[in-house]
């Protein structure tokens, strides 16, 4: 049986740091993916603020859109955002996660190589 490059497992500091270090990048990915989408509903769609967040939020949420682009250019754009929210929500959610079933994982592999 092969030996295992980790005597034990890592400190729990080291998996706190990655933790929070992926949750600012999802964090960051978030607030971007909210300010395009804000941006596209205020040029497209000539709404305000408020209403262009939330029409982001919500396509971003997989909720679907508030308002009804008229607009073929508003169209477009709500089309290409919902897919690009769809990748990004499902990417960022899987990003942060990334480290709880790592650690899972190594856990896993301690108890298994140890049997």
């Amino acid at each position: 049986m092969q030996k295992s490059r980790y005597k034990n497992l890592p400190p729990k500091k080291h998996f706190l740091n990655k933790l929070f270090i992926n949750l600012l990048i999802v964090l960051v990915l978030i607030t971007v993916s909210l300010g395009i989408g804000m941006w596209g509903y205020h040029y497209y769609m000539h709404l305000g603020f408020a209403d262009s967040l939330i029409n982001a939020s919500m396509i971003l949420s997989g909720m679907g859109p508030v308002d009804h682009a008229d607009t073929d250019g508003a169209k477009i754009f709500a089309s290409f955002y919902a897919i690009y929210s769809g990748v990004a929500f499902i990417s960022s959610m899987a990003f942060l996660f990334v480290p709880i079933v790592h650690r899972f994982l190594h856990k896993m592999h301690l108890e298994i190589e140890n049997d």
